[in-house]
């Protein structure tokens, strides 16, 4: 089953990209580099990558639930509910 980000991962990484955006923007503006696709390809690139660098932080930070927790904590819910263990 794959692991989705965290609500939190999600957020905080989407503010990272457009300030990194808007910040390296300014930067090349700054240099008197003139607008065009490569410039905007740069300012992609460099934020997501920034973004992405935010997300795995704040994922490490709150560290991750392992898989045999996760199942005993499907157990435990499903024996409240009075519903069925799943097969290993």
């Amino acid at each position: 089953m794959p692991e989705f980000p965290s609500p939190w991962n999600i957020v905080l990484s989407t503010i990272v990209f457009f300030i990194s955006a808007w910040y390296f923007n300014r930067l090349l503006n700054d240099q008197d580099i003139p607008k065009g696709m490569t410039r905007s390809l740069l300012v992609f690139v460099l934020a997501c990558m920034l973004s992405w660098g935010a997300g795995e932080l704040i994922d490490w930070m709150q560290g991750s639930q392992s898989k045999a927790d996760a199942r005993q904590d499907v157990s435990k819910l499903l024996k409240q509910i009075g519903g069925e263990q799943p097969s290993e």
